[in-house]
């Protein structure tokens, strides 16, 4: 957790919701995939999964060039970038090691290596319209004897996105020669994990930390490296605010895509599932 999500919004209706600066998604980002991406980035994604590039917000003190004067250091701008999920810490020898790092935990972030900079200094939002977990089922067993898992799709109850806490990294490539270049560099992410809500604790002990719109400023200020702050921020807790359904199996295959794969299943297809909300077990 979390592993897949679904990012439905296009960059115009994002720079609009959080209250976005700068666009630029458009802008050359270089990617770890040996494909080009599906659906393309800048277009809307209902099964994002890691290593693929997804629309980020954060803040940023713009660079300084040698040939401008500022009497005061400029100040940081809200922007929206194209980042690849799985962070890969500025130190790492190869940028596979993004591949598992897609999660990190709220408890440790401060003081684990490979995040506590970026949790000091480079934190970010991340936009979806809900996310995606798989309930293990305590009665029902698959064709291969295993635990039946059914997908559930979790999103905020009142139809507003949710904007998650992430962390972000630049590394820098050194066999790409000229650091204009934007192959030289390679910026990533990761989503910030928090204990469950009671009741999605049924589906998984884990969800993603989903931030209010009243935090979303001092969790982006790159300025804020106070680490008490960002503890509280790490700590936010705040159930009720989600409801989730269970789903098709089709979200398994990251191959499959678009608006369908948040139709609620019925009833009469469940098979060992147990309600977040009464804890009754349907189908057996």
């Amino acid at each position: 957790m979390c592993g897949r999500y679904a990012a439905s919004a296009r960059p115009e209706d994002l720079v609009e919701e959080f209250e976005v600066e700068e666009d630029r998604t458009a802008e050359p980002a270089r990617s770890v995939l040996a494909r080009p991406q599906e659906p393309p980035p800048r277009t809307p994604d209902y099964n994002m999964a890691p290593t693929k590039q997804a629309p980020v917000v954060l803040t940023r003190v713009p660079r300084q060039g040698t040939d401008e004067t500022y009497a005061e250091k400029p100040a940081p701008v809200r922007q929206l970038r194209l980042l690849t999920w799985g962070l890969v810490p500025s130190w790492a020898k190869d940028v596979k090691v993004g591949q598992r790092m897609a999660n990190a935990r709220a408890e440790s972030v401060l003081e684990k290596p490979s995040y506590a900079r970026a949790a000091k200094a480079r934190r970010c939002l991340v936009p979806a319209e809900g996310y995606y977990e798989w309930q293990v089922s305590p009665t029902a067993t698959d064709a291969k004897g295993k635990p039946r898992k059914q997908p559930f799709f979790i999103h905020r109850a009142d139809g507003q996105p949710l904007a998650i806490a992430g962390l972000y990294e630049f590394w820098r490539d050194k066999a790409v020669a000229d650091p204009d270049d934007p192959d030289a560099w390679l910026t990533t992410f990761t989503v910030i994990t928090t204990d469950a809500d009671p009741g999605l604790d049924r589906i998984h002990d884990r969800q993603p930390l989903i931030l209010e719109r009243e935090d979303w400023g001092r969790w982006l200020d790159p300025t804020l490296t106070d680490e008490d702050t960002v503890r509280e921020l790490l700590a936010f807790h705040q159930p009720g605010r989600l409801d989730a359904y269970p789903i098709s199996t089709a979200v398994n295959a990251t191959r499959n895509n678009g608006p369908d794969l948040l139709r609620p299943v019925g009833r009469e297809q469940l098979v060992g599932v147990v309600d977040p909300v009464t804890g009754e077990v349907i189908g057996g």
